[in-house]
């Protein structure tokens, strides 16, 4: 069986960002996915310090959350990465958990992730979608770099207060149907 992982960037447990990415994973359930969705405001997950000791075949040197969730990430078959827009970058929860997916970019860790399709989901308080032009050049440069193809992006303007997205019907549609679809295409790998 295949599986998704959905990763919540968002500190807030039960808001847009969370709400979102819920409902993709529900859509790829609907597709016959296995999920697992974490919850960043919820780990202890420390920045990178460049010590490379992943390169060398030891573990990271910060001993703490991530250390458990890389084998989720290799394991999964996709990847929905939320976060909303802080001061038109990712959230510090986000920045930090890709910061440290320094432990794929050698040559050892690498194949873990290569080829895996992921999906971004990003909700935002402005109406115009150019606020969330830089978290979106984010992920394309990040991903690109991991050799992780783009398979899907949702962003979902006018989102300030916890909860106005579930106002957001066809939003809602949209992250369910994201997930079918990215559920299929890791289906289809």
């Amino acid at each position: 069986m295949f599986t998704i992982l959905g990763v919540v960037g968002s500190p807030r447990r039960s808001g847009n960002t969370h709400v979102l990415v819920s409902r993709a994973l529900e859509g790829a359930e609907a597709a016959g996915a296995r999920t697992e969705k974490i919850m960043l405001g919820e780990m202890s997950i420390r920045e990178c310090d460049g010590c490379h000791a992943c390169w060398r075949g030891k573990p990271c040197g910060k001993d703490d959350d991530m250390r458990g969730v890389y084998p989720k990430l290799a394991a999964a078959d996709a990847v929905v990465f939320g976060t909303p827009v802080y001061w038109y970058g990712p959230t510090a929860l986000m920045k930090a958990f890709i910061d440290r997916f320094v432990f794929f970019n050698c040559q050892e860790n690498r194949p873990q992730v290569r080829g895996k399709p992921a999906a971004i989901i990003v909700p935002f308080e402005e109406a115009d979608p150019q606020a969330a032009a830089l978290v979106v050049a984010f992920f394309e440069k990040s991903l690109a770099y991991l050799e992780m193809p783009l398979a899907a992006r949702l962003l979902v303007p006018g989102v300030a207060r916890k909860g106005d997205v579930l106002k957001k019907e066809a939003a809602l549609r949209e992250a369910r149907d994201l997930g079918r679809a990215l559920a299929g295409g890791a289906r289809a790998r």
